[in-house]
């Protein structure tokens, strides 16, 4: 046998017995598997975050909602002003929750007491981007569910809006980033809230300059 058959032979063993070796290796087999599952785990980990965080949101604007609407329904009347101020303590309980702002809306709705009875609005306030408006017209016609719809009955509806952010596609300059939750198109999660109250202190709660 010649030098570089001898050589050629060596070669060939060590390859092999390197590469018994790392086939042997459970660190080497560990490392490999935690490089294919550490993503996985980090995506559920983020997005489970991300759904936990949007649930308490939600329960929140569900809560704003209801508070406002039922301080207003405790009112025998109210003033354009404390309607907005109601509404801007309702926002309050956002916190610390302020990557975008909710839209509410206080309505009050009589059904007038005819043969064919209609839905009209008494009054409306609005609270977007934190400034206060007119809402629905006075007088227009809107809807209410079919079993609130009685002759003569008289409602305070509370609506809450909110376009979720998750904290994983949000900038503090507002521009928009990318990540888990906006490649599953979570990234502007809309969200809303509607209650019906009825008046606590009187049949009705006007309010003459709204």
């Amino acid at each position: 046998m010649t030098i570089d058959q001898k050589t050629t032979g060596a070669m060939r063993c060590g390859f092999l017995s390197t590469l018994g070796a790392f086939a042997l290796n459970k660190r080497g087999v560990a490392a490999i598997e935690f490089a294919l599952i550490a993503p996985i785990l980090f995506a559920m980990y983020f997005l489970t975050l991300e759904f936990g965080q949007a649930i308490d949101v939600n329960k929140k604007l569900s809560r704003a909602a209801n508070m406002a609407g039922d301080l207003v329904a405790q009112q025998p009347s109210i003033t354009a002003s404390e309607v907005d101020a109601v509404m801007k303590i309702g926002s309050a309980i956002m916190k610390p929750y302020n990557r975008s702002m909710p839209t509410m809306t206080l309505t009050a709705i009589e059904v007038t007491d005819e043969q064919n009875p209609k839905i009209k609005v008494v009054w409306s306030r609005e609270l977007k981007n934190g400034t206060a408006s007119t809402g629905l017209p006075k007088g227009s016609t809107t809807t209410l569910p079919e079993e609130l719809n009685i002759k003569g009955a008289f409602y305070i509806r509370a609506s809450a809006a909110l376009g979720y952010k998750p904290i994983l596609t949000w900038s503090k300059d507002g521009t928009k980033s990318t990540g888990l939750t906006a490649m599953a198109g979570l990234d502007n999660l809309q969200m809303s809230e509607r209650f019906y109250l009825r008046p606590r202190m009187s049949s009705t709660v006007p309010c003459d300059d709204c």
